[in-house]
């Protein structure tokens, strides 16, 4: 088996809320599509509680609690290695 590199990942955390009228599914996929507007690097999710909405003896709403893991951009990415910084 050949040799394959392994690197070394840094995640941060972001909670997220989700939610739907259709299913639990559609409320992880709401709260996904939306954060990736304006979040990159999305990794993984954990649905960390599920709850809902009754009215008039029915499900409403459908609501979860996502942890999501983002990877850090690099330093390199944003020119800091390139500029000099001065108190001038």
């Amino acid at each position: 088996m050949p040799a394959t590199e392994m690197k070394d990942h840094v995640y941060k955390i972001l909670e997220l809320v989700g939610s739907s009228e259709k299913s639990i599914e559609d409320a992880v996929q709401n709260a996904i599509a939306r954060a990736s507007k304006t979040i990159r690097e999305m990794k993984w999710f954990e649905v960390v509680q599920t709850r809902g909405h009754i009215e008039k003896g029915s499900v409403r709403h459908y609501q979860v609690t996502l942890r999501v893991g983002f990877t850090l951009e690099s330093v390199f990415s944003w020119g800091f290695p390139n500029q000099q910084l001065s108190d001038s």
